[in-house]
């Protein structure tokens, strides 16, 4: 692990997902999945527009949060996203040294520089494991993802629960954590770190924007404090009530399951094909060694893929893949199978092993 004061490296912060795709191009850049929302939970939100008349009132979604979690309501802030939450916590903690964890989702650390704050990096190397001894010991402010964007690393809860003492706020992204059956390492119900969740990736919901915060209540009433009024819309409060329901959770459950499973294929195709896949992928997605010139080569043949070298701690020959149904990865295979028997013949394209 590599622990860096300042970002020298030419990184992108702002580059997400949704710029690489476009019109004609097969997507397995953007990690949501396919298919959603499901027509249960968009009929909901369709109906909740009759009430637009009225200011959004928020504490059904709130109580149905804190419910799903075993927590008081007090504990628990519904926001514009995931990406809201990381702003708001920007605006309000201030940290003396502040890390963040990588790679990882890359907007924490911009929503902390943009409100003015210096931030180190440690960066993990390897398969992307994570030790908390590589942080240091008077960092009071720890940002990390579980499982991780892009790695798809799925840290054990024990480790990230050592990074936790006396004066150290520890802020895990779990935005991806229900793409885990069971959700082992969730935090969410542990007093001593701040969670993030959103509903964006499992249920397809980017544009509405949901997603909330699980916290101490005092930190929570300062998040609240600094977050705009009516900063959730009312659909947004219906699905977030939706989907923190017995039977949202039954079916979001399912789909993990099915999930894995179509994963772990995915994965095995592109290992046959000589690509290098980080281990122990656990969301919705794969990171894949490929070599130089293969994203571009796949967009050239219609596939957009998740370019790699935005993240820090990642160059050009990264991609990230995201699970999708197996008429479109038949697609891809066939793709990455012709840039790997043209690669022999030529100097642009390389499949790394």
């Amino acid at each position: 692990m590599d622990l860096t004061r300042h970002d020298p490296s030419p990184h992108d912060l702002s580059h997400h997902g949704d710029a690489e795709v476009g019109e004609g191009l097969l997507d397995f850049a953007v990690n949501v999945r396919a298919g959603t929302p499901p027509r249960w939970l968009a009929d909901l939100v369709r109906e909740s527009v009759a009430d637009l008349a009225a200011y959004p009132d928020r504490r059904r979604a709130r109580e149905a949060v804190a419910r799903r979690h075993g927590r008081p309501a007090e504990e628990v802030l519904l926001t514009s996203g995931a990406a809201e939450a990381f702003v708001l916590l920007a605006r309000v903690l201030r940290p003396r040294r502040a890390v963040v964890v990588h790679p990882q989702f890359t907007e924490p650390e911009a929503a902390l520089r943009a409100a003015g704050h210096e931030v180190e990096r440690v960066v993990l190397e390897g398969d992307f494991r994570f030790d908390a001894a590589a942080v240091p010991r008077d960092a009071d402010l720890v940002m990390i993802g579980n499982p991780t964007n892009p790695t798809s690393v799925l840290h054990p809860a024990d480790g990230l629960r050592a990074l936790t003492g006396e004066g150290r706020t520890v802020v895990v992204d779990e935005a991806f954590m229900d793409c885990v059956p069971g959700e082992p390492e969730s935090l969410a119900r542990d007093p001593d770190v701040i969670v993030l969740r959103s509903l964006t990736k499992t249920w397809g919901l980017a544009g509405l924007r949901a997603g909330y915060v699980l916290g101490p209540a005092p930190l929570i009433a300062e998040l609240e404090r600094a977050q705009p009024l009516w900063a959730v819309s009312t659909p947004a409060l219906v699905a977030i009530e939706a989907c923190s329901s017995d039977r949202a959770l039954a079916e979001a459950e399912a789909w993990a399951g099915e999930l894995a499973a179509e994963r772990a294929r995915l994965e095995g195709e592109l290992r046959g094909l000589g690509l290098h896949v980080v281990p122990g992928a656990r969301a919705s997605f794969l990171l894949a060694r490929a070599g130089a010139g293969v994203r571009d080569a796949l967009r050239e043949r219609g596939i957009a893929v998740r370019r790699g070298d935005t993240f820090p701690g990642l160059g050009p020959e990264w991609i990230r893949i995201a699970v999708r149904d197996r008429a479109s990865t038949a697609l891809l295979t066939a793709a990455l199978h012709e840039l790997s028997v043209s690669s022999d013949s030529s100097d642009t394209v390389t499949i790394e092993g």
